[in-house]
């Protein structure tokens, strides 16, 4: 069983910069690839990132260029950094690992609130 922790939210204006985290308890991400998603109020949940087990990564358009996704040096952390934030990027982001044959993934956080001001 994993349990998975975002941090890093906040309240930040239009051009400035955040660093998301996702802390992991029970076993090491490095066996798994893990994503980032963000749900905006009223919109459906959406892919924004994802790191592969062997680093490589990808990325939403919306967020290519401006977000970078990493692995820590600690076996059970990922990083977002997120760059040039836009009000369109408000939303609440959430971590997810242990991508499942149908696209879904096993275990998810409860994300952390990320607004950004015009």
């Amino acid at each position: 069983q994993v349990q998975l922790v975002e941090s890093g939210g906040g309240l930040v204006q239009a051009g400035g910069s955040l660093s998301l985290s996702c802390v992991a308890s029970g076993r090491a991400l490095t066996m798994y690839a893990v994503a980032w998603f963000r749900q905006a109020s009223g919109k459906e949940r959406e892919f924004v990132a994802i790191v592969g087990t062997e680093g490589n990564t990808s990325y939403a358009q919306s967020v290519k260029g401006r977000f970078t996704v990493s692995r820590g040096t600690a076996k059970n952390i990922v990083y977002l950094q997120m760059t040039s934030l836009k009000p369109e990027d408000t939303a609440v982001y959430l971590c997810a690992a242990g991508r499942r044959i149908n696209g879904d993934y096993i275990y998810w956080g409860r994300g952390t609130q990320v607004t950004v001001s015009s």
